[in-house]
């Protein structure tokens, strides 16, 4: 496959088998538009600080001999959509960046992507890394969540969180605030729910859908998937929450 056409992911292998890609991600995106359901708000009156955010080089390969297309870009970002990596728990946080950097090898060199996936990644002691090149103050289009990558951020969590393992409150404080302060750039509450067209009858609804999803969703609402996990997904009310009183609501 091109390099150009980007194929949405969801729960990704990096230190996980790679046969695992074939159940979270296929398809081509093209841009639809998608309809905001959510109470939405004048940028400026429910806004969130930005959370500390570790630049993409301090994992990225050097990008000398690879040909990357420009970056897409929507008009806002109107929901989140959260992730787990699929791969092991017990790592140092040392150890982030080289995780981040095979997670990226295994889209970018085994299957021919341009680019990470997600626009964001979480690690276990909740520092924020940048994933997807093009800037994290701007409305990055990602390869996430199959169907629905348009106006929407994919902030994927370093780990596998099935049923019974302890999802880091520093993980889940994180990804809260990253939430609160992108989806603030557009006024967007994020215990709201928003009305998005599904770009790819390989999601959880048909080409052509409008669906109305949490704006602070899982990969499962978008996609049949068990992903981001049923420990994290369980964490999703109250991330929801603190990120709505990051915004001040």
């Amino acid at each position: 496959m091109p390099r150009a056409a980007l194929v949405p992911l969801g729960c990704l292998p990096g230190l996980a088998a790679a046969a695992a890609l074939v159940l979270c991600a296929y398809g081509v995106e093209d841009s639809v538009s998608a309809n905001r359901q959510s109470a939405a708000r004048p940028a400026d009156a429910h806004s969130a600080p930005r959370p500390p955010i570790v630049p993409r080089s301090a994992w990225a390969p050097p990008d000398s001999t690879r040909t990357r297309p420009p970056p897409r870009y929507d008009d806002q970002v109107v929901a989140v959509f959260v992730h787990h990596t699929d791969s092991p728990n017990a790592y140092d946080c040392a150890e982030a960046p080289g995780i981040i950097r095979h997670l990226d090898a295994g889209m970018t060199e085994s299957r021919h992507w341009d680019d990470i996936g997600y626009n964001f990644l979480v690690d276990r002691c909740g520092t924020i890394y940048e994933g997807r090149a093009g800037g994290v103050e701007r409305p990055v289009t990602g390869a996430h969540t199959q169907g629905f990558n348009h106006r929407t951020t994919g902030i994927a969590a370093l780990g596998t969180f099935t049923a019974g393992v302890e999802v880091p409150k520093a993980m889940t404080d994180a990804i809260a605030a990253l939430a609160a302060w992108k989806l603030g750039l557009a006024g967007v509450d994020p215990r709201a729910t928003v009305r998005l067209v599904s770009s790819n009858g390989r999601s959880r609804f048909a080409a052509g859908t409008a669906a109305s999803l949490p704006t602070l969703a899982g990969h499962q609402d978008g996609y049949m998937t068990s992903c981001p996990g049923a420990a994290l997904s369980a964490r999703l009310p109250e991330i929801r929450e603190l990120a709505a009183r990051l915004q001040g609501r």
